[in-house]
């Protein structure tokens, strides 16, 4: 089907239940339905044909997802670009896909028609309260567009839906392609496994809606939720708890970096939030101590996920009910869960054989979510998905009973005097220092040994370590040959706009003049 005919199907059911809340603007499935199909009909108008592609560069607010609505019903596919992205990123991520229209926030409206020269491909501009010259303003379109006159457009399940750019840590960022078909299952997955979801569930939006939280925002939608979007542009712990707490919201997606910095905050006790039953987290590590803290100062609502943008947040998951701090169970935190319903994943070695359990090896993950394949990169997509699996690139292994332990990515191993080192490991040691707030492990050049362990760290305020005492706390708890050799204080970790540690950015400063620079 085509994805946004669910949005139609929602607002046929739930018309009146309230949609979205942002500030003092409360919009009902049946205004959101409306605005989406208008909005399509203008786009039909302006020349989109079915999968065309469609730029969207906004902060989170209700019209971003009337764009995405708009975009699918009209036969297109979206384009989501992060909010953070320099001009040069921004030119980028439109002229790879051929954009031919381009959706924007006004605070992004000089810098796209500051690139707008290198956009060959790009025929309107749309912004909200428009000052560009020649750029359409997106109320009016709205005001002058009629919902009726939208063209049906048949998609196949195969059709193109989303393109989702990889976040480049390792050199340009490709385009995931995503199906209608990826959508309707990912969604469906969505409430099947993470959260139960019914049409009173309130959700709050805190984490980017062009990434995972766009996910969420699917099954929500689906099932006729009322979704929260704060008014800021980056998460605040406290809007986030003063608003769970006066929306009585229940369910959330967030990434491990937003949920340190509500376990950081002082007045966290303070807040209610027992309406919450449901707090998804991924994107990222998330630290087995973390993890511990947030169960007891939070509660036990907590659902972990693992999936790339290429099979997107729909790979293994580890249910609410297993995130357990205690106990023998409490060993599957370390896990990220098992298969998804009608997901497979498998371990295999360098010649993509099948491994045994407890053997570390490549994840490879099968099902109908995974990616049709690279946007015009064909190359990268036979290697990606050689065999019908895609491999991840994720270092990690199966246990008996299924559940995954993510080691590390293939990229950042460290081989020491033979040895195979996975950084994860030595950090999930780290953090368990009651001075060391992150923590990012790395392989620097070694005359002797070909890589040696390093450690960088951030201190937690008003603390101070040596590192020879960081070196003895990790001595006594793993290997020695996983021990770092050096230990670097910084005050802070560069991570990408997703909040994934920049691994390879770190680790390049250490190997001026040196052969590894992957």
């Amino acid at each position: 089907m085509n994805i946004g005919h669910m949005l139609t199907q929602t607002a046929q059911r739930y018309g009146r239940r309230t949609a979205f809340v942002y500030g003092s603007v409360r919009r009902s499935y049946e205004e959101f339905s409306k605005r989406a199909n208008a909005l399509a009909a203008a786009f039909q108008e302006l020349g989109l044909k079915r999968g065309d592609r469609v730029a969207v560069l906004m902060w989170n607010c209700p019209e971003l997802l009337e764009t995405y609505y708009a975009t699918w019903i009209a036969g297109g596919c979206v384009v989501p670009l992060n909010a953070r992205f320099q001009a040069e990123e921004v030119a980028y991520h439109i002229s790879d896909p051929a954009c031919s229209l381009v959706v924007t926030g006004q605070e992004f409206q000089d810098v796209v028609a500051g690139v707008l020269g290198q956009l060959k491909s790009v025929k309107h501009v749309i912004t909200i309260e428009t000052s560009q010259k020649g750029f359409i303003d997106y109320d009016g379109l709205l005001q002058a567009s009629n919902a009726d006159d939208v063209m049906d457009i048949d998609v196949s399940d195969d059709d193109l839906a989303w393109l989702f750019y990889t976040s480049g840590t390792t050199g340009k960022p490709k385009g995931a392609m995503l199906t209608h078909g990826n959508l309707t299952f990912a969604s469906v997955a969505w409430v099947a496994d993470l959260m139960h979801l019914e049409p009173e569930d309130v959700a709050i939006h805190a984490a980017p809606l062009t990434h995972g939280a766009g996910f969420h925002a699917l099954a929500l939608t689906m099932k006729g939720c009322t979704q929260v979007i704060p008014q800021s542009k980056k998460f605040d712990p406290e809007l986030f708890c003063s608003t769970v707490s006066k929306h009585r919201v229940t369910n959330t997606w967030l990434v491990p970096t937003q949920i340190k910095m509500l376990l950081r905050h002082p007045a966290l006790e303070q807040w209610d939030l027992s309406s919450l039953k449901w707090i998804v987290y991924g994107g990222a590590p998330m630290y087995v101590s973390d993890t511990k803290e947030a169960l007891r100062r939070i509660g036990p609502v907590f659902v972990q996920l693992f999936g790339q943008g290429e099979t997107p947040m729909t790979a293994t998951y580890l249910r609410r009910e297993n995130h357990v701090a205690e106990g023998p169970d409490s060993e599957k935190l370390s896990s990220c869960g098992h298969a998804r319903s009608g997901i497979d994943i498998r371990i295999v070695g360098q010649n993509d054989e099948e491994l045994p359990p407890g053997a570390a090896g490549e994840i490879c993950v099968r099902g109908p979510s995974v990616m049709k394949g690279y946007w015009n990169r064909p190359d990268a997509t036979r290697e990606t998905l050689r065999g019908g699996w895609l491999h991840t690139g994720d270092v990690g292994s199966l246990d008996a009973q299924g559940y995954v332990y993510i080691l590390d990515r293939s990229k950042d191993m460290i081989i020491s005097g033979g040895e195979n080192i996975y950084p994860r490991e030595i950090e999930e040691v780290l953090v368990q220092h009651p001075c060391v707030a992150e923590a990012c492990v790395i392989g620097v050049p070694d005359e002797v040994w070909g890589e040696a362990v390093k450690a960088v760290i951030v201190l937690k305020p008003e603390t101070a370590v040596s590192a020879e005492e960081i070196k003895a706390f990790v001595g006594t708890r793993i290997a020695g040959y996983k021990k770092p050799k050096s230990v670097d204080f910084v005050d802070e970790i560069p991570k990408n706009a997703y909040g994934k540690l920049l691994r390879r950015e770190i680790r390049s400063r250490y190997w001026v003049g040196h052969a590894r620079q992957v």
